[in-house]
């Protein structure tokens, strides 16, 4: 059972799991403020839980729970809620911590989406040179959340992201690369980072030789951006 829209649901209309749901369903802007978005998402939490009694509930939470510049915030609180509420309420629960994901389609204010977007049309992008990002391939996502359930790695909570951050000069140069072209950029000396440990996942990218950064950025672009 899938619930959602977005581009994490998309990856899991073709799950053959049964008696499995991926709740992908929810608050995903993290300057969210409106209490109704977070009420909505809680009581479909509650709801879906309710009516599958025993399945295994597989939650796709949020990195940004570790981002110090967004501690106290509306949508960290409330992620770490409903984090809190499947722990209690599910017999067995995965609860996935997810980076920056990058697929196809998905929100276009998302990172990827926004800085293409703007290099084709030729606009000047606001650098903060002392951001970084994590970002991880939405195919990757789906084939770490398969291997885990298979695995049975249940009752846990699990941060799926990639193995190094990026600043986004790093992005934006790796970027310039692929396409060849010189991107027009506005330095702001300010921007912040966090590190984000996964000691459940990351021998997947080592098993799949996905360790070389710019390789995977690269292997982003070719196969969404192209």
């Amino acid at each position: 059972m899938i619930v959602g829209k977005g581009l994490i649901a998309s990856l899991f209309h073709e799950s053959e799991w049964k008696d499995t749901i991926f709740f992908a369903s929810g608050v995903s802007n993290s300057l969210e403020t409106r209490i109704s978005e977070f009420l909505r998402e809680e009581d479909l939490v509650k709801k879906t839980i309710s009516e599958n009694p025993g399945q295994l509930f597989v939650y796709f939470s949020t990195c940004s729970v570790y981002d110090s510049s967004k501690t106290g915030s509306d949508y960290v609180l409330h992620k770490l809620k409903m984090e809190q509420l499947i722990k209690n309420s599910c017999q067995k629960y995965l609860i996935l911590r997810v980076s920056n994901a990058v697929g196809k389609g998905g929100n276009p204010n998302l990172l990827m989406n926004y800085l293409i977007r703007s290099i084709k049309n030729s606009e000047t992008i606001n650098v903060h040179t002392k951001a970084t990002r994590n970002l991880i391939d939405a195919d990757d996502i789906r084939n770490i959340t398969f291997q885990l359930i298979e695995k049975s790695e249940f009752n846990k909570i699990v941060n799926v992201a990639y193995v190094q951050n990026y600043s986004i000069i790093e992005i934006l140069e790796i970027i310039e690369r692929f396409y060849n072209t010189r991107i027009n950029l506005n330095l702001i000396k300010s921007g912040s980072g966090y590190d984000i440990n996964i000691p459940d996942v990351e021998d997947y990218f080592r098993i799949n030789n996905l360790n070389n950064k710019e390789s995977y950025l690269c292997r982003i672009l070719e196969k969404y951006y192209s």
